[in-house]
């Protein structure tokens, strides 16, 4: 939680790579901020199929490894 300078980071990790989040985030809300909100995606949070009915209610925490495959349709 912030640190009474109003900064705040939590690192974890997307995709394989670090990533920095500015504030506390539920999937939905890192589905949002990195432009797939509304899409077909599979999410895993460390090694867990989260549902997608889920996504609003599962919180992200330090250190998570987030896992994000969007689905494309095709043959």
């Amino acid at each position: 939680m912030p640190n009474g300078d109003d900064t705040f980071t939590m690192n974890i990790y997307l995709n394989g790579k670090a990533h920095a989040l500015e504030e506390c985030l539920t999937i939905s809300g890192l589905l949002t901020s990195i432009g797939l909100e509304g899409k077909p995606v599979v999410v895993e949070l460390d090694e867990n199929a989260i549902f997608p009915r889920d996504y609003a209610a599962v919180w992200i925490t330090e250190g998570m490894r987030v896992e994000i495959v969007a689905l494309a349709a095709g043959g």
